[in-house]
């Protein structure tokens, strides 16, 4: 009992079972509005944080705009040719009044692109795309997390202090491993391109991670947001898939 009451106290728990049950449950009841709408609510805070970071949060109307683009993404037939007609349109506001520079299109690139290969997966290859993209990442963090416990010694990258060589070779190694067997197994492609797109974005998952480190160390923050009790923001969640999702699905049109 004491156990369950520390287990409770513990707000990273709780939450991340609350996740798991959410991502259980988008994917049972799985359909392209299902995942539009899950995808837009987890953009609409994202987008908040990623404002946080950019600095840019003191430009108002970035925000609805940025909304805007992402509702008329969802059901443009071919939104990445929105998103660089709004990059198009960022250029010419800066070029024609000179009040802000070329960073106001930093929230397109991340964490916009990203998002909408995220859902341009689901919509392309279905949930079972979307459900490998989970055990790639899930299991490389789960391998980065106990190998840099019991391994780690050496430093990876000045961006993220506490990663070590030894927990992303260890994070690496468990999502290609478990990567490539569901993708072989859900997916219909060959054990070889399995492999290859399970190692490809278990190593895009690992710098996604890094990125948003860079991020938060520029901006001076701990986390990108408070929305997830004992997780920290939502990017500090997706980060991961951010990249991992834009190296899948690349890797599936190559294979498929």
């Amino acid at each position: 009992m004491q156990r369950f009451t520390e287990f409770l106290a513990n707000s990273r728990y709780p939450t991340g079972l609350a996740l798991l049950f959410a991502v259980v449950l988008i994917g049972f009841f799985h359909s392209p509005l299902v995942i539009g709408v899950a995808l837009s609510v987890i953009f609409a805070v994202a987008l908040y944080e990623s404002l946080t970071l950019f600095g840019l949060k003191q430009i108002v109307w970035l925000y609805p705009a940025a909304l805007l683009f992402w509702l008329a993404a969802l059901f443009y037939p071919k939104p990445f040719e929105l998103l660089f007609a709004a990059l198009i349109i960022a250029a010419s506001i800066v070029a024609y009044n000179q009040k802000h520079n070329l960073s106001i299109a930093l929230p397109l690139l991340y964490p916009t692109a990203p998002l909408l290969f995220l859902y341009s997966l689901y919509i392309e290859y279905g949930i079972s795309a979307l459900a490998v993209l989970l055990v790639i990442v899930a299991l490389c963090d789960i391998g980065a997390y106990y190998t840099g416990k019991k391994l780690g010694k050496n430093s990876f990258s000045p961006s993220s202090p506490n990663k070590t060589i030894e927990c992303v070779a260890g994070g690496i190694t468990a999502g290609a491993i478990f990567g490539t067997i569901a993708a072989f197994s859900l997916l219909p492609i060959g054990f070889g391109a399995a492999f290859l797109i399970a190692l490809a974005a278990a190593f895009a998952s690992v710098f996604g991670d890094l990125f948003e480190s860079f991020l938060k160390r520029q901006a001076g923050v701990k986390d990108s947001g408070k929305i997830l009790p004992g997780h920290g923001g939502m990017l500090d969640r997706i980060d991961g898939y951010l990249f991992a999702g834009v190296v899948m699905l690349m890797g599936l049109h190559i294979a498929i």
